[in-house]
């Protein structure tokens, strides 16, 4: 199994590995992936090493359309309770995390609700981080300029970038990694940002002055697939069908702040009630928030890429 590393693969290990080698009386052996390219070389040299991949959804949908992925058994892998976008016929979504609206309650005592709150530079005056990378920002921006969360996809890019630019002499940072974006808020650097939902969670509870909404949260969600031509592909079918099953699924909350991928986990009885209101993914918090279109991404991430760095530089 090659995860992201770090807090989420701990996570997964005790959610998700540990109680499957269990039950199917195997090992399973870790390894780190960072990029769809490490799996592209395996697949394309004949000399796949790894059985199990996780990568970022829009990832899963590239390789997918590049043939790298197995296709899944249906009859083994369930994925009733996880949601359509999130399924392809070679991968499927793994688990959640949330881009969220965070402030500084020291200088934002009213607080926010809505991405138009962050754009709107008068009513809240302050310093601003956005993440420097276009998924999710394309999303915030046409949200913030009225967009129905229905009828986002597919992207307004000439409405999202103009409305980009309204907001941008007020970004005081332009953040590149969830560590910094924690710092940001946790040292007062900014007074609002976009921030991954458990990196927000990670420092209020180390007591930073922030709170955030779940309101317009721009859900995203790691995937995995088998690479083609793994060496143990039944048995990692097998494996693959019970990390997103709801019995698993509903364990990863107790472990890290991002939510489970399959919905049923929340009629499992093993979240209480008060965990269940708190995660990003329960059935309260998920109807306000908007699911990222991988496959959209998939087929545009290239040129908006482009036109943001281009963007980033005017």
């Amino acid at each position: 199994m090659a995860g992201g590393g770090g807090a989420a693969q701990d996570a997964q290990r005790k959610a998700f590995f540990e109680p499957t080698a269990k039950a199917l009386g195997i090992k399973i052996n870790e390894a780190t992936v960072n990029f769809i390219q490490e799996v592209r070389l395996q697949v394309q040299s004949g000399a796949v090493s790894w059985d199990i991949v996780e990568l970022g959804a829009d990832d899963c949908a590239v390789g997918s359309k590049e043939g790298l992925w197995e296709p899944l058994d249906f009859n083994i892998v369930k994925t009733d309770g996880i949601d359509p976008k999130l399924v392809g016929k070679d991968w499927v979504g793994y688990f959640y995390y949330s881009t969220v609206l965070a402030w500084n309650t020291g200088t934002v005592p009213q607080g926010m609700n809505t991405w138009a709150d962050f754009f709107n530079v008068d009513k809240f005056p302050g310093e601003r981080g956005v993440y420097n990378y276009p998924r999710g920002n394309l999303e915030m921006a046409l949200l913030a300029d009225g967009v129905e969360p229905s009828k986002l996809y597919p992207l307004d890019v000439d409405r999202a970038f103009k409305k980009l630019a309204e907001l941008k002499p007020h970004v005081g940072v332009w953040w590149e990694s969830g560590a910094q974006s924690a710092q940001l808020i946790k040292d007062g650097s900014v007074d609002m940002l976009e921030i991954w939902n458990g990196r927000v969670n990670a420092v209020i509870k180390d007591g930073a002055a922030a709170k955030y909404t779940f309101n317009q949260g721009i859900l995203n969600a790691d995937c995995i697939a088998i690479p083609k031509g793994s060496k143990h592909k039944d048995l990692a079918m097998k494996a693959l069908a019970m990390f997103i099953s709801p019995e698993l699924q509903a364990r990863f909350p107790l472990y890290i702040d991002y939510g489970p991928i399959n919905s049923k986990a929340f009629e499992t009885g093993v979240l209480t009630q008060e965990q269940i209101d708190a995660n990003l993914a329960s059935p309260k918090n998920i109807r306000n928030q908007v699911i990222v279109d991988s496959d959209w991404w998939a087929k545009n991430m290239a040129a908006m890429t482009e036109r943001w760095n281009n963007f980033r530089q005017e």
